[in-house]
């Protein structure tokens, strides 16, 4: 059986096919003009409306599809909600409509979740009680999470007060000159640094606020790998005190990083080595936005025998 998945996010416009053991995934970044930090809602929803029929063809001849999956929403909480959503959900009916088969509606974090759990074999998460941790462009949250047969069931532990580690580095990058989003970029600047400076973050009990390392660099005079590295250093020393107070204050024994920031190629290797927990990294590909998860998401809604919308 395959199942397909559609994520219209802030800045990715993604969909995958999923078999039950691998993905065949499709996905455009949206343009966002040279110096610019962003785009408004508007704007990007009128590219994923663009881009859908573009991505759909590059995944070729399409299998008998039994269920399709969307994300219709930033998280699952009372009034999460982004208009870019509005691409995919309707691009997710009308393929619902026409092949005859239920569709199933999750939000973009369960699909950062999901997406990481199968990309790792971590399938043990599906049944215990794990720390996520979703840092994006839009997000630095520290989740409790449970699978509730359905999506996942979160509660919001620790995480940034104000801006999120993606924001830091897209604005620190865009400042240097660097193309948005500039998480790649900032990520190869950091080897090439020789007096980086230490940048401060104050956290207390999971939480922290980046504004002010944001401001900290609009004060110094650094080069552009001097200032990369001070920023992530920064953000890795804030992430283990606020994963390792989490780690010990709930008990958690599995640790899962998600979200285009979890790309990050120091993170990635230091994380892991300062964290007293089993800590699981989506590959790159599978950390920054996808549609993999919805559809595997998909997968499990039908095979379970939920009747979804038709």
């Amino acid at each position: 059986m395959n199942y397909i998945g559609f994520d219209t996010s802030n800045y990715t416009t993604s969909t995958a096919i999923y078999d039950g053991s691998s993905f065949i995934s499709s996905r455009r970044l949206l343009d966002v003009k040279s110096g610019e930090r962003g785009l408004r809602q508007s704007d990007a929803l009128f590219q994923h409306v663009k881009r859908l029929p573009e991505v759909m063809d590059k995944l070729g001849q399409l299998p008998e599809i039994s269920a399709v999956g969307v994300s219709t929403r930033p998280r699952n909480a009372d009034g999460s909600y982004m208009p870019v959503f509005l691409a995919g959900i309707s691009f997710a009916k009308t393929a619902s409509s026409v092949l005859g088969v239920p569709l199933y509606e999750f939000s973009h974090q369960d699909g950062h979740i999901m997406a990481g759990i199968c990309s790792c074999k971590a399938y043990e998460l599906l049944s215990e009680r794990f720390l996520s941790v979703h840092i994006s462009g839009g997000t630095t949250e520290l989740l409790l999470t449970e699978y509730n047969g359905h999506s996942f069931d979160v509660e919001i532990v620790g995480g940034t007060k104000d801006i999120s580690a993606g924001q830091v580095i897209d604005r620190v990058g865009v400042r240097l000159g660097l193309g948005f989003p500039c998480g790649k970029e900032l990520d190869s600047l950091y080897y090439e640094a020789s007096n980086a400076p230490v940048l401060p973050v104050s956290c207390r009990e999971g939480f922290f606020n980046f504004s002010g390392l944001e401001t900290k660099t609009e004060r110094i005079s650094a080069s552009a790998p001097d200032l990369a590295k001070g920023v992530i250093d920064a953000i890795l020393e804030t992430l283990v005190r606020a994963i390792g107070f989490c780690i010990k204050s709930f008990e958690i024994h599995r640790v899962l990083l998600v979200g285009g920031v979890a790309s990050n190629s120091v993170l990635r290797k230091k994380l892991p080595e300062r964290l007293d927990a089993d800590t699981y990294f989506a590959p790159p590909e599978m950390s920054s936005d996808n549609a993999c998860g919805i559809a595997a998401l998909a997968a499990c809604a039908y095979e379970r025998g939920e009747k979804g919308h038709v």
